[in-house]
């Protein structure tokens, strides 16, 4: 091992030899960047979270038309014609069918409801779906767990997990009032954490009946038959006169709605994370200096014994990224026991209320984690360049 080397790590063995005596100050550096950290993590793993809950919901192997020219549900209109005219046709247009030789389709609309939360009182938008029997069938990771379907045409509802778990009045048997109609409970589903679980699903034409909204029809799913299912179904819904239809793959709907509002969390996580980064920045900055002040007799004295600048910069530049390494440590750690699984809302598609889980993910700790770095990297740099311009006699004359 070359002498430089040696001189660099019995100096790094110096600097954290002091650290007892310079206990309350470092800690400040150390509590500092975990804040930092546990704060950019937080916002990081709710986008993330967002992101799961929606993409989870979505199958490349279903289909949602809209009519309108709208990509959403909300403002999407299919009309009776055309759903008459996709019905009727009797050759491969790229979507599966059914046992019975009928197309796998599911014609649905969804009705912003309110819901007063038993716990706070306080009021929350939900939806509530209506589609037809074969609806539930159409969401691959829809699973009831508990109770059966809703019957057609009975003002029954099957209620998501997350709005079970999160509204009393929403257990099997209860009674709902839900607009100006009350609705049987008769099942719960689960659906992998997906947004399907922020949704009560009912008969469509029930639906219809109890909000005044006959005949209305938002959208169509459907199962597409193999890999060119999607491409065909364009080229036919193309030919259709009347208001255009659009097909878009499932999984691509709820991943453009997950990358809006994921985007709006990072926007607001990340100004602030960032701002709150210069100041612990500059928390380090003092701590650094302060080190340095505090050991200038002793970096004086190993500077005199023959140790040279690269060592001095080398030792102060290596103390200052490993506390702000036990920062990232600790604010990883604090993050993902707040955070994680941690349960959250917003609002979502057809702007009613969306639950998801936090989460703490490998890369939103890496992220966060590689900013409390950065903060100890540059936070350090300063003093450690004076550490190397210390004046050895001037300093040592101060202690003596």
């Amino acid at each position: 091992m070359s002498s430089a080397l040696k001189q660099i790590f019995l100096m790094i063995r110096v600097n954290l030899g002091s650290l007892p005596r310079r206990l309350w100050i470092s800690l400040s550096m150390v509590l500092s960047v975990a804040l930092v950290v546990a704060v950019l993590a937080g916002f990081l793993a709710m986008g993330r979270g967002f992101e799961a809950a929606l993409q989870g919901a979505g199958s490349p192997g279903i289909a949602v038309i809209l009519g309108g020219g709208t990509n959403q549900e909300t403002g999407s209109d299919v009309p009776a014609e055309a759903i008459r005219s996709l019905t009727a046709m009797t050759g491969e247009i790229g979507v599966a069918r059914n046992a019975a030789g009928g197309l796998a389709l599911s014609r649905e609309i969804v009705v912003p409801v309110d819901v007063v939360r038993a716990s706070d009182g306080a009021e929350q938008t939900l939806s509530l779906r209506g589609m037809d029997p074969a609806g539930p069938a159409l969401r691959d990771r829809a699973v009831l767990s508990e109770g059966r379907l809703f019957s057609p045409g009975a003002r029954e509802i099957v209620v998501g997990g997350r709005i079970a778990d999160e509204f009393s009045g929403f257990a099997v048997g209860d009674k709902v009032r839900l607009g100006a109609v009350d609705w049987t409970v008769v099942g719960h589903f689960t659906s992998g954490g997906s947004a399907f679980e922020s949704e009560i699903w009912a008969d469509l034409e029930a639906v219809q009946s109890a909000f005044d909204r006959q005949g209305q029809v938002q959208s169509l799913r459907v199962r597409l038959a193999g890999g060119g299912g999607l491409s065909a179904l364009r080229e036919h819904l193309s030919a259709f006169p009347g208001a255009p239809l659009t097909a878009v793959s499932e999984a691509d709907l709820y991943a453009a709605q997950s990358e809006h509002t994921s985007s709006l969390i990072r926007l607001f996580g990340w100004p602030l994370a960032l701002l709150m980064a210069v100041g612990a920045t500059a928390g380090a900055l003092n701590t650094m200096m302060s080190s340095v002040s505090d050991r200038a007799m002793e970096i004086a004295t190993l500077r005199l014994l023959g140790f040279g600048r690269l060592p001095a910069f080398t030792a102060t530049w290596a103390e200052a990224v490993l506390l702000s390494v036990a920062g990232v440590a600790l604010g990883i750690l604090a993050s993902w026991l707040a955070f994680n699984g941690w349960q959250a809302s917003t609002m979502g598609a057809n702007n009613t209320k969306m639950a998801f889980q936090l989460d703490v993910t490998t890369d939103v700790a890496l992220t966060a984690g590689l900013l409390g770095l950065a903060i100890g990297i540059i936070g350090g740099a300063l003093p450690a360049l004076a550490a190397t311009r210390l004046p050895l006699t001037s300093a040592l004359r101060a202690r003596g």
